[in-house]
């Protein structure tokens, strides 16, 4: 479960755009999470943040997965 509390709201509205991104983030490990999470904490704009999310799961670089 994820405990919206510690979601970024930038984050949170970001993936409550994108419900696939939002259903593969909630599947990950708690440790992939919060590595996610932490990068968005870093984000600073609206315009990052889409990006950020987007990227999530649509890069093979990503080093998340």
């Amino acid at each position: 479960m994820i405990d919206n509390s510690d979601l970024p709201i930038g984050f949170t509205m970001e993936l409550a755009q994108h419900s696939d991104i939002l259903n593969r983030f909630a599947g990950l490990p708690e440790s992939q999470r919060n590595s996610i999470i932490d990068g968005a904490r870093n984000v600073d704009s609206r315009d990052e943040m889409r990006n950020y999310v987007e990227s999530i799961f649509k890069e093979p670089k990503n080093s998340f997965f």
